[in-house]
């Protein structure tokens, strides 16, 4: 049988394995290029502004995407707990995106908006003070640390390469709009847009 010579022969059944799951993944990868459910943004979508994403800069350099993720699961009980799962289009204007597996504390792709900026504030400060079972820790060095906005232009033209629309406007007034802006503060504007625009479902 032809199949004997294939499970005899360890080093053609491998190449024959990787070939099979090369085909596969294609199969499955391919039209997600093309799906505009995949490519295309959500209605409504902006790039983060400035302030925004020197935030968002903070959350990765702070190490937040460690312990929270920003992917709510197509699940009764993720939707439940924190509104509509997530999908492709708002992630469109990532780079790198932040979805995340682990869960040390909850998920934040819907946290904009639920939380006033004075708790998200505190909450960064001493979560203990707000959350009295937190084990998360505190970022009091964001409330003294400022944004340097030199950079900021720089990131945005970066980013218009792969694809995120910012216009000369926006990277002209950038460094002005993010100068002398605390760490913290940029932070917290960063999370209060995360989710907004898919409304919770509870």
């Amino acid at each position: 049988m032809k199949h004997d010579i294939i499970e005899k022969n360890i080093g053609l059944m491998i190449a024959l394995i990787l070939l099979a799951i090369s085909f596969g993944g294609l199969a499955q990868i391919v039209p997600l290029f093309f799906a505009k459910q995949t490519t295309q943004a959500i209605e409504g979508l902006m790039p983060l502004t400035a302030v925004q994403l020197e935030g968002r800069d903070v959350y990765i350099r702070e190490g937040c995407h460690v312990c929270h993720t920003q992917m709510v699961r197509p699940l009764r009980a993720e939707t439940e707990r924190y509104g509509h799962y997530s999908v492709a289009g708002e992630h469109v204007y990532e780079h790198p995106f932040l979805w995340g597996s682990k869960r040390t504390g909850p998920d934040l792709a819907r946290v904009g908006e639920r939380y006033s900026d004075a708790w998200h504030l505190a909450h960064l400060f001493n979560p203990r003070h707000v959350v009295p079972e937190s084990n998360m820790p505190a970022f009091p060095w964001l409330f003294e640390q400022t944004v340097d906005g030199s950079k900021t232009p720089k990131k945005m033209r970066a980013l218009r390469s792969v694809g995120v629309p910012y216009t000369d406007e926006d990277i002209a007034n950038a460094e002005a709009s993010v100068d002398g802006t605390t760490e913290a503060d940029a932070l917290v504007a960063y999370m209060q847009q995360l989710g907004t625009l898919l409304k919770h479902t509870r």
